[in-house]
């Protein structure tokens, strides 16, 4: 004897229907993914001022983990084996590119402040491989932190 059950639901003990934890416009509602593109934008913001023309043409971005052709096998000398973040020159149509990865970064910073400065370094780092600079020249701070 079975019986046809209706399709399972999240309310199983009878206490409501799941809700936000937060309201949306407080800051524990976003998500670490979007807090984490909010520190990428921040470091491209403090960029702006400086580099506004060149950056103008240039595409952010953010992914999790590098693609298995960033990552070297086995160790190498002098270079971290897990990229933090690529550029891309441009290429005919295609506008030159910063990405940066989230996990990397997450997994090496050991708070919030040093997951920002570790973030701001990598963006600086990148543009400056993009416009054939060194870091200090495009972010004059950033020897400082090192």
């Amino acid at each position: 004897m079975t019986e046809k059950r209706g399709p399972r639901r999240r309310d199983r003990h009878g206490r409501g229907l799941r809700g936000p934890l937060a309201p949306s416009h407080v800051p524990l509602a976003r998500s670490r993914s979007e807090r984490f593109d909010d520190l990428v934008l921040d470091a491209v913001d403090r960029l702006r001022p400086q580099w506004g023309r060149q950056l103008s043409v240039v595409e952010f971005a953010v992914e999790e983990v590098p693609p298995l052709s960033e990552l070297g096998d086995g160790p190498r000398i002098g270079a971290d084996p897990i990229p933090f973040g690529r550029a891309v020159a441009a290429q005919g149509a295609e506008p030159a590119s910063v990405v940066i990865y989230r996990r990397p970064l997450e997994a090496r910073a050991r708070d919030r402040d040093a997951l920002g400065a570790l973030v701001h370094d990598t963006v600086v780092e990148q543009v400056a491989s993009l416009l054939g600079l060194s870091p200090e020249t495009v972010d004059p701070g950033y020897d400082d932190r090192r």
